[in-house]
């Protein structure tokens, strides 16, 4: 089973990690656990780099106007080519757990993990981390937001309660 960190306070929209915790349930770590870091290829490389510029990136296909997840520059639905676009970065809670066990012990637990649906399509979604969140107030059809937390040359895209929402 893959272990997902719960990371540490991370600047706005950036991927610096501060020594401070960003919420009182967070334990104090000075980085970030390690994760398990996918492979970069061509079809990927784009989603897991840019969030260095703060955005979140998936490719699109102009023909049947879909955007891929898993990322692929060959259309999953159509078999076009698909380019890749800046996202909003802006999505809600499709469903969550809350984490009580230590399975790596440089995480604190309680964590968040969540399916997150992206705003730009229905059935967007991706597995991931809320932070500065809670396990109390986390819910099904939360807004968030994207942040990244940087791990090696990977940006990973986390996510946090949309205070516009």
């Amino acid at each position: 089973m893959r272990e997902i960190p719960m990371p540490e306070m991370i600047d706005e929209r950036t991927t610096e990690v501060s020594g401070i915790a960003a919420d009182p349930t967070v334990g104090s770590m000075t980085s970030p656990a390690a994760r398990l870091l996918p492979a970069l290829d061509d079809d990927s490389r784009e989603f897991w780099t840019a969030g260095a510029s703060g955005v979140l990136r998936l490719p699109f296909c102009a023909s049947c106007v879909r955007w891929n997840f898993p990322p692929s520059l060959r259309c999953q639905s159509c078999e076009g080519t698909a380019e890749y676009r800046t996202l909003s970065g802006k999505g809600r809670v499709f469903t969550y757990t809350v984490n009580h066990h230590p399975f790596n012990p440089e995480v604190p637990v309680p964590y968040l993990i969540a399916i997150v649906e992206l705003v730009e399509q229905d059935g967007l979604r991706f597995t991931t981390n809320v932070v500065n969140c809670s396990p109390e107030n986390i819910a099904i059809g939360m807004g968030v937001r994207v942040l990244f937390e940087k791990q090696g040359d990977v940006f990973v895209p986390i996510f946090e309660p949309d205070s516009e929402d």
